[in-house]
């Protein structure tokens, strides 16, 4: 038997004034922390929610996220977080989908009105039974007689113990992007989820006295699993930050003597660019991400801060770090380390039969980390997993040391003139560029070739430069068939909820508006 919540009641108990939780002028320490949680959770199970019933919570980076989701950990019930930036058309899908029996919902600001997004969504799904809000000071909206998060928990007597739940029980329920089709919810067990943070906590070398920085969305999983479950799970301290601002960032390290932080390249590349004089000598390890780090900013970031960087792979359906690099090794830039202990990694080719070492194909893994299913999608459960094995979609290739290296991911695959093109090569070499902050290489249609290649290029602060001249710097940089005909520069990329760039976006924003691009040569 385990649950999640198990290492909170623990560190309550065991080191009961450490300072769990950090953000802005808030403390809370391990006990306060598992007594919120305790009350959520009894509150929870008065209102008739059951071992494996499905809770769904939308929650920015503030204390009430590790608060609900470890309470529906304690209460038995399985964690449904959503992104922060959905509709109310959204939501509601989600709601449906995931059969939520209830839903928290942070309340927002008038920017972002999660809260009134949520409502709208709620009022539409019957098998919704209530939504509680979580309020900041002062309630900004008219929440038509809903529960705030107060007043759900008011005297009501903390649980005094976690509800014991099976390692095939699902404990997590993370919904993917929908890049192809509607958003699928993958399963993940208590031992998928409590096994990933272990392994997570080993490659960070992570101690109790260590200080987490917390940019990353936590209701996705990379955030989840290296900073809170593993954080949690040793006692650790959490500072949480709602929104990424590089000069807050570096301002917090210094002033909490922050020894970890995590993030995905577009945060690196912001933090590379930030003017500062904080003393963040304290910060001690970085660890990297959500889609793969430039070499240029690996080395960049490196030499400017003189903190090692850890650059590992993972997907949300292997809860999710499938590789990594160690700090005891040799780390190699462009390199996302090797299989984490546990797991299986094979590179094949189409007919399924290993690659050569070097020789580039589908990633599938199999391991401890692998997802239950996909809820309610036993056709697409069975074409992700084969035979145990969970096929990535991911193209990569290992050397002759075992280092994986992620070469793209397949459905970004240009095919030009018949040759295949991977835009990570071609974003690797414009990051080389002194005038390039960053860039997004996608395929768009072209009666002569079938695809030609464009990059959307974002300049370094005060740097000028014509698409011209970066086109013909390409030319002279990749191959002929490889270097992009169309290049734009832009103030900003399209980006995610947790700093991806989002491609998905400018080919929809090709295929709807026609931007106009700037045929440069042939």
């Amino acid at each position: 038997m385990m649950n999640l919540a198990a290492a909170l009641q623990r560190n309550a108990i065991s080191k009961p004034n450490k300072v769990a939780l950090i953000c802005g002028d808030l403390q809370l320490t391990y006990a306060q922390f598992d007594v919120m949680v305790s009350k959520i959770a009894a509150s929870l199970i008065q209102h008739g929610v059951k071992p494996g019933d499905r809770v769904a919570l939308s929650c920015p980076n503030t204390p009430q996220f590790p608060l609900v989701f470890f309470a529906i950990q304690k209460a038995g019930a399985v964690a449904v977080p959503l992104n922060v930036l959905l509709k109310a058309r959204e939501i509601k899908y989600h709601l449906e989908d995931s059969k939520a029996k209830f839903y928290f919902c942070f309340e927002g600001s008038p920017e972002l009105p999660m809260a009134k997004e949520g409502l709208a969504a709620f009022k539409q799904v019957e098998s919704c039974k209530q939504m509680i809000v979580m309020t900041l000071d002062q309630a900004q909206f008219d929440y038509s007689g809903q529960a705030t998060l107060s007043a759900f928990i008011h005297e009501v007597e903390p649980l005094v113990d976690y509800a014991p739940r099976n390692a095939d029980d699902t404990c997590v329920i993370l919904y993917t992007s929908g890049t192809t089709g509607l958003p699928k919810g993958a399963e993940l067990t208590q031992q998928n989820i409590i096994m990933n943070a272990l392994v997570s906590q080993n490659i960070m070398m992570s101690q109790a006295d260590d200080v987490h920085l917390v940019t990353l969305p936590l209701f996705h999983t990379f955030g989840q699993t290296v900073h809170l479950n593993a954080s949690v799970l040793i006692g650790a301290t959490l500072v949480l930050v709602p929104r990424f601002e590089p000069k807050l960032i570096l301002e917090l390290i210094e002033k909490h003597k922050v020894t970890l932080f995590a993030g995905v390249p577009t945060m690196y590349i912001g933090l590379l660019h930030a003017e500062h004089s904080n003393d963040i000598s304290s910060l001690r390890l970085a660890v990297s991400g959500g889609s793969p780090l430039p070499t240029e900013v690996f080395r960049a970031f490196e030499d400017k801060f003189n903190v090692p960087i850890l650059e590992g792979y993972g997907l949300s359906e292997t809860s999710p770090i499938v590789c990594f690099n160690h700090l005891d090794q040799e780390r190699i830039p462009g390199s996302v380390g090797q299989p984490i202990q546990g797991v299986e990694v094979k590179v094949v080719d189409p007919e399924g039969d290993v690659c050569p070492t070097g020789q580039e194909g589908e990633i599938i893994v199999r391991g401890h980390n692998v997802m239950k299913g996909y809820l309610d999608r036993p056709d697409a459960t069975e074409a992700a997993i084969v035979n145990d094995w969970f096929h990535t979609g991911d193209v990569g290739r290992f050397d002759e040391k075992g280092n994986l290296f992620i070469v793209d991911r397949m459905k970004d695959l240009i095919i030009r003139g018949g040759f295949n093109v991977y835009p990570r090569e071609i974003e690797e070499v414009f990051m080389t560029h002194p005038a390039v902050a960053m860039v997004a290489v996608i395929g768009i249609p072209n009666e002569e070739y079938g695809e030609e290649i464009k990059a959307y290029v974002v300049l370094k602060p005060d740097q000028d430069i014509e698409a011209m001249e970066l086109q013909r710097w390409g030319s002279s940089q990749l191959a002929a068939f490889k270097y992009p005909r169309f290049v734009e520069i832009r103030a900003q990329l399209p980006l995610s909820a947790t700093g991806k760039i989002l491609k998905r976006e400018l080919k929809s924003e090709l295929e709807t508006a026609q931007a106009p691009v700037t045929n440069l040569s042939k």
